[in-house]
């Protein structure tokens, strides 16, 4: 039997607690993750190295039942290495396909701006399309699939940056930040006592794939009044007559914070969404999808700035 969407709610809000098991401090990312999950969608984590990025997707896919791989993406990876590739069986005489790491739950792709472009375009395909094609063969990839994509924000060199029209993709960009004092002597503490990272048998499953079938048929129904889907449309349009911005919103991001803004809504027990969820979800929806002039960046511009600019100055539905 189906959970219902209350069991699916109650069961993706245990999430945050059994994470935290093995990573401190970042219940925001986390949900940020469990909202792309109940989309469909793709993350980008970005963050300094050491913030446990990767840390975290294991201990959620461990949380979540989900098989989890990895890939370090570097600088010789082939697409074949991603996706698959035919190999020959001397025993049958035959080309057979042999699955790639992205036929998964959850893929980890480790430092995506490592890989040339041609490796970065085949995943990114998968991302789209969900499935991979080899000599004109489609093979479907396993639903769920989400790929949480990973990039170092202070360090370029030898780097192949993702364009714009491949950020697009990602529904969401966390930022996963430093963690304050406290919480990093928390992070010593557990050390000191034994925590192995590599060691994630304290993490018990708290929810299942059909929790979050359940999740996004729950989400599906959240109503969205007229006045807020204007709200979306209008925060989008002011990105795109921005003079600090070169690049704003397209409609497809305009849709992904419509999506996102009603998963959030549903994981705080609304049947609704409101202007308040629109904007909460604002910076993580859209600080990928704009681009800044250089000039506004030379005065120290940034996108988050600008994007709080925007949403105090376009009037809120009442």
């Amino acid at each position: 039997m189906a959970p219902s969407g209350e069991a699916a709610r109650e069961a993706l809000g245990a999430l945050r607690a059994e994470v935290s098991k093995a990573v401190v401090g970042q219940d925001a990312v986390v949900t940020g993750l469990v909202i792309a999950l109940l989309c469909r969608g793709h993350v980008l984590l970005e963050g300094v190295p050491g913030v446990a990025k990767t840390l975290m997707v294991r201990t959620l896919s461990a949380a979540l039942s989900l098989d989890f791989k990895r890939v370090q993406f570097t600088p010789d990876l082939m697409p074949g290495d991603v996706t698959g590739s035919l190999i020959y069986d001397a025993k049958t005489a035959e080309f057979e396909f042999r699955e790639g790491p992205v036929f998964t739950n959850l893929l980890l792709a480790d430092e995506i701006n490592r890989t040339p472009p041609k490796t970065q375009a085949a995943l990114l395909e998968a991302m789209e399309e969900r499935q991979v094609s080899v000599e004109g063969v489609a093979r479907p990839l396993p639903d769920p699939f989400v790929v949480c994509a990973t990039q170092n924000p202070v360090e370029y060199e030898g780097t192949y940056q993702l364009p714009e029209a491949q950020l697009d993709r990602f529904l969401l960009k966390l930022t996963v930040p430093l963690p304050p004092r406290d919480q990093e002597i928390s992070v010593l503490e557990r050390h000191a006592r034994g925590f192995d990272p590599r060691d994630l048998s304290d993490v018990k499953p708290v929810a299942t794939a059909e929790d979050l079938a359940a999740g996004r048929e729950a989400v599906s129904q959240v109503h969205v009044a007229p006045e807020v889907l204007g709200y979306i449309v209008d925060v989008a349009r002011a990105t795109r007559s921005s003079a600090s911005l070169q690049l704003g919103v397209s409609p497809r991001g305009a849709t992904a914070l419509l999506a996102a803004s009603r998963a959030w809504a549903w994981l705080s027990g609304r049947p609704y969404v409101t202007p308040d969820d629109v904007k909460a979800l604002a910076r993580p929806a859209l600080r990928h999808r704009v681009q800044l002039r250089p000039e506004a960046e030379l005065e120290g511009a940034t996108s988050d700035g600008l994007l709080d600019g925007i949403l105090a100055s376009v009037p809120v539905p009442r």
